[in-house]
């Protein structure tokens, strides 16, 4: 017998066993004996309708976000500020206690980000419920938001990527060189 016909049997089987108790646990909830056929009708279409309430509620949605109970708590929190190109600045508050989540202020707005691990070393985190990326790398951070997918800022530095960079090559010599012979 191969493996697809002894799955197909497996599932007739209790497909028909479902059919088989069925009746069985109908029975078992339905204590009282109708009186008369219309009433048994009634107490059957009582019986379907809030299982029919049930299927029409959409699963629990998250509730709508409260401005002031939503944001997080900043106290005693590290504050690092960034400025990025077309003007826009970013906020970050993080905690030394915990580094797996920050805080991030974008447009008058406090938001809690969870750290995302990646691969490459960069520091990702990211907001499901308002769709907020934040990913940093040692030369500058940007702000992503996934629901509309684009970009909010980009080139975020703060005051240490905002210095400037001093080349570090060695030094080269101007002396003139002299031929061997001579």
């Amino acid at each position: 017998m191969s493996l697809s016909k002894l799955a197909l049997a497996c599932s007739v089987a209790l497909g028909a066993m479902t059919l088989a108790l069925a009746p069985a646990s109908y029975a078992a909830t339905d204590t009282k004996a109708p009186a008369k056929a219309k009433t048994a009708k009634t107490t059957k279409a009582k019986a379907k309708a809030p299982a029919k309430a049930k299927a029409a509620k959409p699963a629990a949605m998250p509730a709508e976000p409260n401005e002031e109970a939503d944001e997080p708590d900043t106290t005693g929190s590290a504050t690092t500020e960034f400025n990025c190109e077309l003007g826009n600045k970013i906020t970050i508050y993080s905690n030394a206690t915990d580094d797996s989540h920050i805080a991030l202020r974008w447009q008058k707005r406090l938001h809690r980000l969870s750290r995302v691990g990646t691969t490459t070393g960069a520091h990702r985190f990211e907001n499901r419920l308002y769709g907020l990326i934040w990913i940093g790398i040692p030369a500058k951070g940007m702000l992503l938001d996934s629901k509309q997918n684009r970009q909010l800022a980009n080139e975020c530095k703060d005051a240490e990527q905002a210095k400037p960079t001093v080349a570090t090559e060695a030094p080269v010599s101007l002396g003139v060189v002299k031929p061997a012979g001579g």
